[in-house]
């Protein structure tokens, strides 16, 4: 469906809910008084609307949805694997016949939300519109835990390469990052170089996609292979989120990006890359940044249950209201030769 077309679509429906907010709601069984199906249908797609451009991680995710599954089953997602080489052929001589093979990927789903609380008072004396502002909220909530599961699921994968030094001497393990052991153009050779061994496809069949910290794409910025995403041409090629590439690897970039150097309430610290930390056999000399660099079918979504607005009416005589979003997902990687986990100071 065209994009401006479901914007205008879920517009219109918004703007009639808003009109309708008077008579929008029902009264249970135990006296609550509740938002309407129809009405918490049109939020439910508002805030998926708002989520998705926020969203850097899912655009590359493999998703497959089974609506109904409940949480603590798997849905099952299937890769097929590459044929036999083929070759010449002989006149009157029939082809030979592969079995079409396949590997099976379980993913557990389980359940996800977050839940706010609007007052009466509020609702009756702000100026605002105060279901679009707790719409905005939750779908930014609900963006950053997507984002965040599918971020630690690519980063789970067992192909790592360490940053070279400042002498371009490879290192051999975190504890043995140092300050210069910083993202440079020979960490993307490092990695690609895996990627290529494995025979990993390219996303799109043309190029890697690699997520960094703006702490780590600073100096890449400065290499003269460097080319701007605003001087593609054609903005429409543009990933969310990319600043950038380097020969035939495309860059993501977020703050989302785990290390040690941030804040503990920040959704990217990690303890065991803070400087000091020794959870890892030897105390690390320095904070340090993880990427993630892979091509096509690396990690996958499957979805239960799309995401929707929960309302579990009203409480303390109807002067609160329970809003939530409620979705059932879960996350895996598909294809664990497909990516590489790099760390730099």
């Amino acid at each position: 469906m065209n994009k401006k077309f479901l914007q205008g679509l879920i517009s219109f429906f918004k703007a009639y809910a808003e009109s309708q907010m008077s008579t929008a709601t029902n009264t249970s069984q135990s006296g609550q008084v509740q938002l309407t199906d129809a009405i918490r249908a049109v939020y439910s797609k508002e805030i998926e609307f708002k989520a998705l451009p926020l969203m850097r991680f899912l655009q590359f995710a493999t998703e497959k949805t089974e609506l109904g599954t409940t949480p603590g089953l798997t849905i099952k997602m299937m890769t097929y694997n590459n044929l036999k080489l083929g070759g010449k052929l002989k006149e009157g001589v029939r082809m030979t016949t592969q079995a079409l093979s396949s590997s099976m990927k379980e993913i557990t789903v389980t359940e996800h939300g977050n839940a706010i609380a609007v007052t009466e008072l509020l609702l009756q004396s702000s100026f605002d519109n105060v279901m679009a502002s707790a719409t905005q909220l939750l779908s930014r909530d609900y963006a950053l835990v997507v984002d965040c599961e599918l971020r630690d699921t690519a980063l789970g994968g067992t192909n790592v390469v360490y940053a070279r030094n400042k002498s371009e001497e490879v290192v051999a393990d975190r504890k043995s990052i140092t300050a210069d052991c910083t993202f440079k153009v020979s960490t993307i050779k490092d990695a690609v170089e895996i990627l290529a061994t494995n025979n990993a496809p390219k996303y799109g069949g043309t190029n890697y996609i690699c997520f960094l910290h703006p702490h780590q794409s600073r100096g890449l910025r400065d290499d003269k292979n460097w080319v701007n995403a605003s001087n593609y041409g054609d903005p429409t090629l543009v990933f969310k989120g990319e600043i950038g590439k380097i020969d035939d690897t495309r860059f993501i970039e977020t703050t989302l990006m785990c290390n040690g150097a941030c804040t503990e309430d920040d959704p990217a610290f990690k303890q065991a890359l803070k400087k000091g930390d020794s959870s890892t056999g030897g105390a690390l000399q320095c904070n340090v940044y993880q990427s993630v660099l892979f091509g096509d079918n690396y990690y996958a979504i499957a979805w239960g249950l799309p995401v929707e607005l929960r309302d579990n009416g009203t409480i303390d005589f109807n002067r609160e209201h329970g809003l939530a979003w409620y979705s059932i997902w879960g996350t895996g990687i598909l294809h664990n030769e497909n990516g590489v986990v790099i760390e730099t100071a």
